[in-house]
This record gives structure tokens, sequence and C-alpha cells, in this order.
């Protein structure tokens, strides 16, 4: 078993990090109270440097932990997120707004560095080992080191532990080293700003520093990480949900922000292995984590029951919800909070184990897919609410990755755009498209893997005038795709864009599922058609997909 002396002498041969003390390997309920007595940082944009950052709820220690990060830092901090140039990588990697390239000189000089820092400013630092994969095969060792016990805490819940026998830790493992007291300079550093987020692939090393104290931050750089290792193997990483049903039909769900990806993918009929990060391996469905992170903003307690519960329990982890006015955070039970307060930002979140959920998949895998669901949330209101795809189809709309920005969701957007983010995760994937989308082909392939776009947005006129597609009749849809109705099914062509739909559904309205018969006005249909069709070849020819060997569908 791992020691504190392990450790400590492993990172000082790794780094020169000595003459710090080092807790390692604590408890939740410890993390919690250091938590609490220690973290400290800026909370408010003109306030302090010093300010309380973690705190208890009414609950105590058998409620959740609930966290501010900096003002600066409530989402991923895109424009300073970097990967180091290295000869050997340099070619595979897929450069990137969001993974830039850092100079491999400037961070071999970083490093040393922060590491100085450190050691001068002699105070703890938190460890803790956990694995990213549930696949004991492909599991990776991932330790955390950093200056929050926060974020070893946040690490805990979302992240496997013992996954496997780890002595190869300190030779095969990657270090996140997390260092909000390090101020970055720009012109000495080679960052873009005072924070940064930087990659190492080959010496399997990560730095957060700065005003970067986002939760997220530790679990998307890692799982940015095995976007790059797993195709390495052979293994397809994938940004997607999935679930397991009563005959063993395991399947996936891929889809943005606001498809409905985590709603889903929740089904009491079958069982969950994850809501966000999935690889298929040789041997089936793996979850990464052992936790989810669920956007709280706007919550609906009655339709997300899971959440709502776990909010009051112990281990978990509340992050930048505000305090209610005029009531200490000490005194609230956590179902007082208001969880429509944007305030401090839209991106409020919450940290919670798979084990809360009462139908969760045990060692969080499952068989290889039967069905793969393409989400989609066409604000536009011309997608069919079920379309069936062919093998190239599926490549074609993987690559693609579409949805629908909203109007009023973004400063800027008055009326619907289109979103096009590649393998439906594009800001993650360290590899480059092609390399998923051949993976996603060839496991198709070789498991005879069915394959359905599902439009979650709107129906008989664009936003603003349609109606969303209701969840009762997303949900039949769905059920008759897992349940093989489609596989035989008499199906008509969308003329404008191509697609291949149902004539009929059990459980749905047959007349909803041709959208041009769901608009007062055809022609006006055929024309925002014509204009969502040209949103797709504009995409497909900027990107260069045709070179990467992808066949345009639309």
């Amino acid at each position: 078993m791992t020691s504190t002396t392990d450790v400590a002498k492993q990172l000082d041969a790794a780094f020169g990090l000595r003459g710090v003390e080092l807790r390692y390997g604590l408890t939740q309920d410890q993390l919690f109270h250091e938590a609490v007595a220690n973290d400290r940082g800026r909370v408010e944009m003109d306030g302090p440097d010093d300010a309380q950052k973690a705190f208890a709820t009414a609950l105590g220690v058998d409620g959740p932990l609930v966290y501010f990060s900096d003002p600066a830092c409530t989402g991923r901090p895109v424009a300073d997120t970097f990967c180091v140039d290295r000869p050997a990588t340099t070619d595979r990697v897929w450069w990137k707004s969001g993974f830039a390239k850092f100079d491999a000189d400037q961070f071999d000089a970083l490093v040393p560095r922060v590491i100085d820092h450190l050691n001068e400013r002699g105070r703890h630092l938190y460890v803790a080992d956990v694995f990213c994969g549930w696949d004991h095969t492909f599991a990776e060792p991932y330790r955390f080191v950093g200056e929050y016990a926060t974020h070893a805490y946040f690490c805990n819940i979302m992240f496997p532990k013992n996954v496997r026998e780890d002595s190869d830790r300190a030779e095969t493992g990657w270090t996140l080293i997390n260092v909000p007291s390090f101020e970055c300079d720009p012109d000495r550093d080679g960052t873009k700003s005072n924070r940064a987020v930087i990659v190492d692939i080959e010496n399997r090393i990560g730095l957060v520093l700065g005003k970067a104290d986002y939760c997220g931050v530790n679990k998307k750089t890692m799982f940015t990480i095995m976007n790059f290792v797993l195709p390495e193997k052979g293994q397809l990483s994938m940004h997607c949900s999935a679930n397991v049903g009563a005959n063993e039909d395991t399947a996936i769900l891929f889809g943005l922000s606001g498809t409905g990806k985590t709603t889903l993918s929740a089904d009491p009929n079958r069982e969950l292995i994850g809501d966000d990060e999935h690889v298929w391996t040789d041997a089936g469905i793996s979850n990464f984590e052992d936790g989810c992170y669920a956007k709280l903003i706007d919550l609906d307690k009655s339709a997300e029951p899971v959440i709502a519960a776990a909010m009051s329990m112990k281990g978990t982890l509340i992050e930048n919800v505000p305090p209610l006015p005029g009531k200490a955070i000490e005194d609230t039970d956590p179902q007082e909070f208001d969880l429509t307060d944007g305030s401090i930002t839209e991106n409020t979140r919450f940290a919670y184990g798979l084990d809360t959920n009462p139908s969760v998949r045990q060692g969080a895998s499952g068989p290889h897919p039967q069905t793969i669901v393409l989400l989609t949330a066409d604000a536009f209101g011309v997608l069919p609410p079920v379309s069936i795809l062919s093998a190239e189809e599926t490549m074609y709309h993987f690559v693609m990755g579409f949805t629908s920005k909203l109007a009023g969701t973004e400063v800027g957007v008055t009326e619907p755009e289109p979103n096009f983010s590649s393998c439906f995760g594009a800001p993650f994937m360290s590899q480059k498209p092609a390399v998923y989308a051949e993976l996603l082909t060839k496991r198709m392939a070789e498991n005879n893997t069915r394959c359905i776009l599902l439009n979650t947005g709107w129906s008989g006129g664009p936003y603003g005038k349609g109606d969303r597609m209701s969840l009762k009749a997303t949900r039949a849809l769905l059920d008759a795709a897992l349940s093989g109705e489609f596989d035989n099914a008499e199906l008509q062509t969308e003329p404008t864009l191509g697609v291949q739909m149902p004539v009929s559904c059990s459980g749905v309205d047959d007349a909803i599922l041709n959208p041009r018969d769901t608009w007062d006005d055809p022609e006006a249909y055929d024309e925002a058609a014509a204009r969502l069709r040209e949103m797709f070849r504009a995409n497909f020819e900027k990107e260069n997909y045709a070179a990467l060997g992808v066949t345009p569908a639309m």
C-alpha cells in the first residue's frame, strides 16, 4: 500500500518537490473539514485573495460541501488551455482554440519555476490517487496534487479508486499539479494571461496555474488526455452517456449541452453506466468516471429527483450556487438554495457519486452497444424527430456534431444559430476528428450497431413559432429505436436534407414524423430546410471533412 512517504519520494524524484507537507489519501470527511478551514482565495471580482471559498451547510459534514471558484473562472478557461508541442506528438494533436500549442522549452522552464514556488511557500498540499476509467485494462492512474482540499474532494467524487493494482503509478501515471497561488507572467512564462491550463502528453504532466480554480478543470483536463491516449491504443473515447436495458442491450447517446443527453439516459427501466465520458473497448462500454457533474441552474427537482435528493447527501459538492440573501450558508438547508439564481454564473454545478443513482450499472460498464443515438436540438424546426442513419451518414453527422444555439442564450444571439462541435465534444477531442470517426465506424461494423439521429428541438416552425418536441414523444421514439422497431420499418426520404424517416412509430402521432407536415406553411419549411442544408455544407467545406474521407450526406 502506498504511503505518504512513498508519494513524497516519488514527487521529489519526478519534480524536485520537497520540504512541503503532503496531506495524502485523506478521507472525504477529512477533506471536507480541511476545505472549510484552509481553502482561501478570491470569490468576488473586487474582493480579497484570502476569502473563504468552501463552506458547510446546516447539515454539516453529513451534507454537501459548498464551494466558490474565482469569479473569473466559473467554467473552463478555453483561451488559456494549451498542450505542449513536442516532435513526438505534434502531428497527431488536433490543434485548435482551447488546445493551442505551447512551446516545449518554455514549459520545461515553467515546471521547475512552479515547483520552486511551492517549495518556497512551504505550505501543505493535498494529494489524491485515483484512476480515470473503470476498465482495468485501460484505466490510467491519475494523481492530483494541489493547494485546495476542495479539488481533492472533487476528484474523489468524480474518479474511481482501486480499479487495479497501481504499483506502476509513478512510472505510467498522470500527475496534475494545481497551484492557484502561482500567478503566470506572460512575458516570462509564455502564457496568454496570468493563468494557464497546460498538458504535456509526452511527460504525462498537467499544470493548472493561477485563477483557474473551477472544479471541472480537474476532470476535463484528464478527459482530454484520455481522448489522446485511448485512440493510440485503438480504443474509442467518447463524450456521451450510456445505459443498459433488461436484455443487456447497451445504448450510447451523444449530444451537446441542452440536447437531453443526461435526461434521456436516466431511464428508470434501464441501468445507467454514466452520463458524460466513456470508452468503447474490445470488451464493450466503460465509464471513465465514478460521479456526475450536473448543471444546477433552473433544475426542476420534480423532473430530476435523483439530483435533487443527492443535493442533501454526504460527500457531494455544490459549486457557485449563491447564498440566500441575509442567510449564512452554514444555516442553510441544501434544498433551500435558489437554483434559478445565476448571479455568479449560469454554469452552477453539482458533483455527486454514481452510486446515488438508484439504478446505476454495477462496475459502470456494459456490453457492446446495439444502438447509437446522436442527439440534436434543432431550433430551426426542420430536422425530423427521428432519422434512421446508414454507416456513412453516421460518420457525417458524428463529425458535424450539430445542434442549435437559442436566441438569448448568449450576448448577441437574437435568432437560432447552428452550433457544430465535431464528435459532439470538440473542445475535449485532442486527436483529429477522423480518428474518432474511423474508430466509431469500425466498432459499429464489428457489432452490427444501428444509429439514429434524434431531434429534441422544435417542430411546426422554428424556435419562437413552433413547439419543442415533447419529452413523452422523444422517449417513445427512443424506446422504439432501442427495441429494434425501426430496423425493418417503412421509411420515407426528406427531400431537402436527404435523411430517412419512419412513416409510423408506436406511441407517437405519425403526423409529427415528417417535419414538413407540421408547418402551417410548407413552402416556408422548404426555405428553412434549404438554409439549414447550406449551413451544413458550409461547415463541411470549412472543416475540409472531405479530405478526411467523410462522405457528404447533405
